[in-house]
């Protein structure tokens, strides 16, 4: 689903929801400009011993690309599971980010385009215009600050720089000369027959309003005060005149005696119109803190309920809700090749990026704790593996049958559409590459390889959403149990008796074991399995099968699971010395 900037408040409470829902979220960009390959440029920083970068080095290459490009396109798919019909719904969605800030902003933002990228780029559809018309506001939160300390600082009228006309200047003289008359005059009801708004006739002691002489009124702003002649208005009052106070308008500026209740009004309603402001600017990055677990109590529900019943307060209470549900609650993160991606989101929507690759690492385990890198999910045992490109996973994987994955009603775009290099739709291949990545590892258990032993030898009972089949435990006795069970079920359901054609294939990452066994068994054949397990080894720790919860090999391991320790917080990083980054211990 394509979200255009005109469409993103409407649209971000379902967002919310959608997130608030979600197993998990994958993500991928399309940035301006990426770094240039001095990895392979033989002058490059390299280990002595290995001829490889540095992490650090690599780290260095990329945060100075992030700092000088930025994200074009962001693509988040969020997955959903249906225990019910023991599928996962995937919703994707597509947005583009606008490039600049809006001009009532205080702040700037530079972009920087690399041609090589951005003919790639438009190669593949991409609509730089449309982008630029149509795409999302954001701010990043040290964007956000900076535009809320110089705001303050405009607010704060003891911080103005006066200005001090030229001593040549005679018309900025006169013109001040000719205030302070008025003023006087105005002030003991002695109006001055010089400007339009004032006369002998109707003098109008509760305001004046100062413009040139002859000016004409608002059809001929042209004629009023500039610019410069405002600012002398205004520093006049300010500095001579503190009982009173000035108003902009059009052609001329109105001066009103001072009144608290009328200026705390005033101050209320240009801190919430700021807020407004602000909270439509910051835009996408709303959309991240929402995935991070970030405060979102700044949100006005004004700013993005709209429509018919909007204020209802169902819907606001609704909103309301689902805003606490994220807070603290930081949703797992799936990408591909992601290290750099998540330079690029850290520079984009939080703030300047560390020095040092440790402090980077430290810094977004503590934003997203749970980050896993499909890449390595796919090279955990051959670094280079030749075909761990996203398509050519996507494209392998694809002829799997589980987990079964479906594309919601509401998002039919990429059902039948493949355009390559969309940020929605790579991050679309991502989910279901990590979905069948993650089940078939499983099922291969080779991660147990991996594992301390005090880790898989330790007896505890299987989470909720974690595996039920006990690979040590059952293993000795599984295909006795499964021999047993199938002699005494023959007369009767001879018809159930799993044929060589489902049997599961050997996964490309494992070698043949026992639990190819189980293949597309149903549940109750499964149940059949364990009871008999049961039967036999009395004292034997067999799980528990829960129809219509996960069974192997159809569902991801519980996030609590031993499998997250080896596969969790680890982005492939190839050609530097480490080949690993390592964002932290997975929580349990």
């Amino acid at each position: 689903m394509d979200v255009s900037g005109h469409a993103f408040n409407s649209t971000f409470p379902i967002l919310v929801e959608v997130i608030a829902d979600a197993a998990f979220v994958a993500l991928d960009f399309e940035l301006s400009g990426i770094p240039p390959k001095s990895h392979k440029d033989p002058k490059a920083p390299r280990d002595r011993s290995s001829g490889k970068q540095s992490l650090q080095d690599r780290y260095e290459e990329y945060k100075l690309a992030a700092e000088k490009y930025h994200i074009l396109q962001m693509g988040i798919t969020c997955v959903g599971e249906n225990t019910y019909k023991g599928e996962y719904v995937v919703r994707p969605y597509n947005f583009n980010l606008k490039p600049g800030v809006d001009k009532g902003m205080n702040i700037t933002r530079d972009s920087t385009y690399s041609n090589d990228a951005m003919d790639f780029l438009e190669e593949h559809g991409f609509d730089r215009e449309a982008a630029r018309k149509s795409g999302i506001h954001y701010l990043s939160r040290a964007e956000e600050a900076r535009e809320r300390c110089l705001n303050a600082e405009s607010q704060d009228r003891a911080r103005y720089t006066d200005v001090e006309p030229n001593a040549n200047d005679t018309k900025a003289w006169g013109l001040l000369k000719r205030l302070r008359e008025e003023v006087n005059a105005w002030r003991t009801q002695k109006p001055v027959r010089s400007s339009f708004f004032l006369s002998a006739r109707k003098p109008k002691p509760d305001y004046l309003n100062f413009a040139p002489i002859g000016y004409d009124g608002p059809p001929f702003p042209d004629q009023g005060l500039n610019n410069f002649q405002r600012l002398l208005v205004h520093q006049c009052i300010r500095k001579e005149y503190p009982d009173l106070v000035t108003f902009t308008q059009v052609g001329f500026v109105q001066i009103v005696a001072y009144d608290k209740d009328r200026e705390d009004a005033r101050k209320e309603y240009r801190a919430r119109t700021f807020e407004e402001r602000l909270a439509k600017q910051v835009g996408l990055r709303w959309l991240v803190e929402a995935i991070h677990g970030g405060d979102l109590s700044k949100i006005n529900p004004d700013t993005f309920i709209r429509g018919a019943g909007a204020r209802e307060p169902s819907v606001v209470s609704k909103f309301t809700e689902l805003q606490k549900q994220l807070l603290g609650c930081s949703t797992v993160l799936v990408g591909h090749n992601v290290f750099m991606d998540l330079i690029y989101f850290y520079a984009c929507f939080f703030g300047p990026l560390p020095s040092k690759v440790e402090s980077f690492q430290l810094i977004m385990n503590r934003l997203f704790p749970r980050i896993i890198d499909t890449k390595y999910l796919a090279t955990h045992h051959d670094p280079y593996l030749h075909s761990s490109e996203l398509s050519n996973l996507d494209e392998r994987l694809s002829r799997k049958a589980n987990p079964k994955i479906v594309l919601h009603p509401s998002h039919p775009k990429y059902d039948s559409a493949k355009p390559l290099h969309e940020a929605g739709y790579d991050s679309y291949m991502t989910a279901r590459v990590f979905l069948r990545l993650a089940v078939e590892l499983e099922a291969s258990a080779k991660h147990l390889e991996d594992l301390p032993t005090s880790i898989h030898q330790a007896s505890s009972s299987p989470p909720e959403m974690g595996v039920l089949i006990d690979y040590h435990d059952v293993s000795a006795n599984l295909q006795a149990a499964a021999a047993a069970a199938a002699a005494d079920d023959s007369s009767s359901k001879s018809s159930s008796q799993p044929s060589s054609a489902s049997i599961l294939p050997h996964p490309t990452f494992s070698h043949p074991t026992k639990f190819d066994l189980l293949g597309d068994l149903s549940c109750e054949e499964i149940e059949t399995l364990a009871m008999g397990v049961r039967a036999r080894e009395p004292g034997l720790k067999a799980p528990d099968v829960h129809l219509g919860r996960r069974h192997a090999p159809r569902r991801l391991p519980a996030w609590e699971s031993d499998f997250w320790k080896v596969f969790g917080n680890k982005l492939r990083v190839n050609g530097t010395v480490e080949e690993v980054c390592r964002l932290g211990e997975w929580p349990q």
